[in-house]
């Protein structure tokens, strides 16, 4: 998924009907995991966070659509964090 968000191909808008499915699937996946499981899920999604935002010439690439990938991963970190107060 990390060359998609970075490179050219595909458009901008086909990244983000991509990223709201798998919001979808992913954020309904969360009402089976374990609370084990969801800390190393949020670790996986801080350091996946930061490969794509400290690439080595990150600022030459695509910015909307690494700005659209930290929204959607902002929502999903935001619903790992309210998990864990569930258990």
């Amino acid at each position: 998924m990390t060359q998609e968000i970075i490179g050219s191909e595909p458009p901008i808008s086909q990244i983000e009907i991509t990223f709201k499915k798998e919001l979808e699937i992913l954020i309904k996946n969360l009402e089976s995991i374990s609370k084990d499981n969801l800390k190393n899920l949020l670790e996986q999604q801080i350091i996946s966070q930061k490969h794509v935002n400290t690439r080595p010439g990150a600022m030459a690439l695509d910015q909307p659509k690494i700005e659209m990938f930290n929204h959607y991963n902002s929502k999903y970190l935001e619903k790992i964090d309210k998990k864990f107060t569930t258990f």
